[in-house]
């Protein structure tokens, strides 16, 4: 095996022959392979040194639109201390989600999978392969049992894990119905050897954006509404060429599915004889001015890109200028703000004019590698607040004024709060955190990236975590 690849002239990739070029790509593979194991077998081990603890809740999904929570992995797999999976997520380079996830999936395989984890051990299924099991029994919906689960793990390792999503979701919708989890359905066929699982969705692919600023829709429809709407594009890509459109099919269709979310349902539900002049607007575009906007003149010259704040994406300037251009898009301009200015208040409660700030300034949330929108965040004093400071007639340590807030979403909040997590403001929009077992990550504009330490964090010097 090829140990190292050394650059050119120093015998190196140019020296070697297709046959060794084969035989190193398929070591490194193999390499990666064995790795990506060995990170779950670690991942759950390191789950096992956190349990839950009075203070401290166990690791939970929390369900967008609602208040349900959904485990990291299923019934039978032991609890995990929610905290614990930042430190482990910073060394990974990963968010604490991400982190969340690989824990999971680790327990998931060695607790209600055990067939195919010991073969993810032994090297006959790829850890990836395996994650993507794991993911769908965890999050199955009713959940399934450990005996349900069994029963999966069963089918899947006899086939050394080689099956499609199609053949997955059949199994776990065959296990589902095989271990009485549904509930009962009078109008449903008790012969039917097949489970009806509802699999109607729409999903938007949004961390997958195209570099012309376009996202991928995926939806499963009832087929009457899948022709309805075919109709429904057809028609209105139809129009847009009788207009003189010059886009092809497939952009009109697009453009039609746009112009059905933004004015259909709203003239639909108008009625015929309802004013149109009132009706909401199809389209809301706030536009942020900042300083580093360039200036001629008495004109503001803005470069060719701007920062869409909703998945903190680029955009060019046409596609800005194609939104606003809708009759009925609502264009709202916000005061323009000097993100570098130091603003502050004698009051602890933040006003919105510092809040829209820092907002603006700090885009996410500031904790490594969290990429959570700022403008849901808490805005956080790096430096606690005393609220007796006045009282007592002492100086306020941490004032709340531009140089000392963050925004920090609400689990990175708790997290600053509760445990030994610790960071500091070095400039505006740049922040330095220290974990509990002492490593170090700088957090600005860019992304995140690890601070090499001196030293290697002396164990024994780890700070105790922070009691409420």
């Amino acid at each position: 095996m090829i140990e190292t690849l050394a650059g050119p002239g120093a015998g190196g990739v140019e020296d070697l022959t297709a046959s060794d070029l084969l035989r190193a790509i398929r070591s490194r593979r193999a390499e990666e392979e064995r790795a990506a194991a060995d990170q779950l077998v670690l991942a759950a081990r390191w789950a096992d040194l956190h349990p839950p603890e009075s203070i401290h809740s166990a690791a939970a999904f929390t369900v967008p639109g609602s208040e349900h929570e959904e485990p990291i992995a299923g019934e039978g797999a032991p609890l995990v201390a929610e905290f614990c999976l930042a430190e482990l997520g910073g060394v990974l380079g990963t968010s604490t989600t991400a982190a969340k996830k690989l824990v999971g999936h680790a327990l998931e395989l060695r607790h209600r999978l055990p067939r195919l984890w010991a073969q993810v051990l032994a090297g006959r299924v790829p850890a990836w392969r395996a994650r993507l099991v794991a993911e769908t029994t965890i999050h199955a919906t009713p959940a399934l049992t450990q005996e349900a689960a069994g029963f999966v793990d069963a089918q899947v390792a006899a086939v050394a894990g080689r099956v499609g999503p199609a053949q997955l979701d059949r199994l776990v919708a065959e296990a589902i119905k095989r271990f009485d989890l549904a509930e009962a359905d009078p109008a449903a066929d008790p012969e039917d050897g097949y489970l009806s699982v509802d699999p109607r969705h729409v999903t938007i692919h949004d961390e997958d954006v195209h570099f012309a600023g376009t996202m991928r829709l995926e939806a499963e429809l009832d087929i009457a509404d899948a022709v309805d709407l075919d109709r429904a594009l057809a028609h209105g890509a139809a129009t847009l060429k009788a207009l003189g459109s010059q886009a092809p099919l497939g952009a009109r269709r697009s453009a039609a599915l746009g112009d059905l979310a933004r004015t259909q349902t709203a003239l639909d539900l108008a009625g015929p004889g309802a004013d149109r002049e009132h009706l909401p607007p199809a389209r809301e575009v706030v536009l942020h001015a900042h300083f580093d906007a360039g200036f001629s003149g008495e004109a503001t010259v803005f470069g060719p890109t701007g920062r869409m704040e909703e998945g903190q994406r680029l955009v060019l300037l046409d596609q800005v200028k194609d939104w606003c251009a809708d009759s009925r898009t609502k264009v709202t301009i916000k005061p323009v703000l000097d993100l570098n200015a130091q603003l502050t208040t004698s009051t602890y409660e933040v006003p919105d004019r510092i809040r829209e700030q820092v907002v603006l300034r700090d885009r996410t949330c500031v904790f490594p590698w969290c990429t959570r929108p700022a403008r849901g965040c808490d805005v956080d004093h790096v430096i606690e607040h005393d609220h007796g400071a006045a009282a007592e007639g002492l100086p306020q340590p941490g004032p709340t004024a531009t140089w000392n807030l963050a925004c920090l979403c609400r689990f990175h909040h708790r997290l600053k709060t509760h445990t030994a997590w610790t960071y500091r403001m070095t400039e505006p929009g740049c922040f330095e955190w220290t974990s509990p077992h002492g490593h170090r990550y700088r957090r600005d504009l860019t992304g995140t990236s690890p601070i090499d330490p001196a030293e290697p964090p002396d164990p024994t010097a780890i700070p105790r975590p922070r009691r409420p």
